[in-house]
């Protein structure tokens, strides 16, 4: 490549070098977001400027926008880890499971931990009020949910070699999110009424075996993952 650079745009640094950087680069975008979510829970999300964020981080307004392009990214920092969360749980699905059963396996699991993609993680609530109380951040919520799906849909397309003009994945994709998102919307609601975590997940444990046994007779058998040649030679 012209002028030695390699790959990553650095020249010749050493691997070493290259770490610290990138380290640097983390931490500096860390220290951004928190700074960021402190004002958010502090004042709403609307009530903060990217200039007052960008003070309390100690860094230029440029530097916030180089590591955030909008302010809505400095609020979900996380949102491609989470965009990608389902479609990861089935491509890392168990030989001979089905996409189906993956999601459902995983959505239950994620209840009983009341983790955050349960809907029921009691340190979340104050972060989902400023959600509901800001228009640009529900938006931003749905473009999440749709994208989340969307990567699922291209997963389950990859992984059982769909022909492009194929609907199926996107039907997937769809029935299984729909009812994602009103388990999880209805774990929210309930939290922020004043209800616990523990009084909520049996309710939304049975309303997933509901839907989930209603979608399992449709397409259960949709998507399962063959186990390789050589231990197929085995049994």
């Amino acid at each position: 490549m012209a002028g030695g650079e390699n790959s990553s745009g650095f020249g010749n640094l050493d691997d070493a070098e290259l770490g610290l950087r990138e380290r640097k680069k983390r931490r500096t975008r860390l220290m951004i977001a928190d700074a960021a979510l402190m004002l958010f829970l502090e004042r709403g999300f609307d009530a903060v400027t990217v200039a007052e964020v960008a003070r309390a981080a100690d860094v230029s307004v440029n530097t916030v926008f180089n590591y955030f392009p909008t302010k809505e990214d400095l609020f979900f920092d996380r949102q491609l880890e989470v965009e990608e969360h389902w479609s990861q749980i089935v491509r890392q699905r168990a030989p001979g499971e089905s996409a189906l059963t993956a999601l459902w396996r995983a959505y239950l699991e994620s209840l009983a931990r009341h983790d955050p993609y349960s809907g029921l993680d009691q340190h979340m609530l104050a972060f989902e009020r400023v959600i509901q109380n800001s228009p640009a951040l529900r938006a931003r919520e749905r473009e999440i949910g749709e994208r989340s799906e969307a990567a699922l849909a291209r997963t389950l397309a990859a992984e059982t070699h769909a022909a492009p003009d194929d609907l199926t994945p996107r039907i997937v994709a769809g029935m299984f999110y729909s009812v994602y998102r009103t388990l999880h919307v209805e774990g929210h609601k309930r939290l922020l009424a004043g209800e616990r975590a523990e009084s909520i997940a049996p309710d939304l444990r049975l309303a997933a075996e509901r839907a989930f046994a209603l979608l399992e007779h449709g397409i259960g058998d949709y998507c399962v993952r063959q186990a390789p040649a050589e231990e197929l030679q085995q049994v």
